[in-house]
């Protein structure tokens, strides 16, 4: 099969090559997919650079453990382990690899059962490919986290960005009022998610806003929360999930730090969580796709063979929404079998 692979830690363009490697074996608890799209999320990224350092405790300290990158993906079920119940060959399906293997991108993958979901038929592969890792950090931020109900106040920093959008969508959802901060660029897409006021980081200095937030998801930037803190009610809670840093030792971790210890005697929150992926919450957001309360917005539909390209664009931070790759078809095809309609970007 097809796949891009890795040869180390560093630079993309100079440690992810294009080869040919034998298929994925299949666990009793695994689903075999004919990958149609994957989505290239920040986590990516970050594993290919191996920054920051620390992490590499978790995927290979002097190189990955894995031979094939890629987190989330859409695609056809082509076979199931033994110990398979939920789904079965020729299923449209959608779901992650994040810290399981990884391998999504490439023709074929090998997934636990746990981490995949029926793709609901109103939803195109590329969308659903945008959807598994973004989506499930924004719930589990919200509702686990956050614990946002009808009328709770929600600042969301980074509401551009692939994580951005699909929580302003859940905030909504989940009834309460959001404000959502990104650049001039931007604002009208962020509006166009259902923000119900917007906030241009490039021309107002968010830590001065006089507004108070029971809830401020940190999504970008490195604010200490500190600073971010002031934007809090007395009882709210601050959630820092933004992975910027020049820290590439530690990255965010000691501002996450800094945070927790300057809350030990107040009532007010800081903290972070790394996101679970699991079915149950794949299920319920594939629900929301279906009825249409939860939209998928693509910055870019790319050929797999793009993948530094669509790397590049997610590391600057400046995409709108999620960068997918097309998978699957031979080298000559896939970019112009990917472009159809209803795999566009939206504007």
């Amino acid at each position: 099969m097809h796949a891009i692979t890795i040869t180390g830690y560093g630079n993309p363009a100079d440690v992810l090559r294009a080869a040919d490697v034998p298929d994925p074996a299949v666990a009793p608890d695994e689903v075999l997919v004919r990958v149609e799209a994957a989505s290239v999320n920040p986590a990516d990224w970050h594993i290919i650079r191996g920054i920051p350092r620390i992490a590499r405790l978790s995927v290979g300290l002097r190189r990955p453990d894995f031979q094939i990158p890629g987190s989330d993906f859409a695609g056809i079920v082509e076979a199931i382990g033994p110990d398979v119940t939920t789904v079965r060959a020729g299923d449209a399906i959608f779901g992650t690899t994040f810290m399981a293997g990884f391998g999504a991108f490439a023709d074929k993958v090998a997934v636990p059962e746990r981490l995949v979901a029926p793709r609901p038929a109103n939803v195109s592969a590329a969308e659903a490919a945008a959807v598994p890792l973004a989506a499930s950090t924004a719930l589990q931020a919200l509702r686990d986290h956050g614990h946002v109900d009808v009328g709770a106040r929600v600042l969301i920093i980074g509401a551009s960005g692939g994580v951005g959008a699909f929580a302003v969508q859940l905030a909504k959802h989940l009834g309460a009022e959001v404000t959502g901060v990104a650049s001039t660029t931007n604002l009208d897409f962020v509006r166009s998610l259902g923000a119900d006021h917007i906030i241009d980081y490039t021309t107002n200095d968010i830590t001065q806003h006089v507004e108070r937030f029971d809830l401020v998801v940190q999504l970008a930037g490195t604010h200490a929360a500190s600073q971010l803190r002031r934007l809090l009610t007395p009882e709210g809670m601050l959630l820092q999930l933004s992975a910027d840093s020049t820290n590439q030792w530690l990255g965010p971790l000691g501002r996450v730090v800094r945070g927790r210890l300057g809350t030990i005697r107040g009532d007010q929150t800081v903290t972070t969580f790394t996101v679970r992926p699991n079915r149950d919450d794949l299920v319920l957001l594939a629900d929301l796709l279906e009825a249409r309360v939860l939209r998928p917005h693509l910055d870019q539909a790319v050929g797999i063979d793009d993948i530094v390209g669509a790397i590049e664009r997610v590391e600057s931070g400046h995409a709108r929404g999620t960068v997918v790759l097309a998978v699957g078809p031979p080298q000559t095809d896939r970019r112009s079998s990917f472009a159809k309609p209803a795999l566009v970007a939206r504007p």
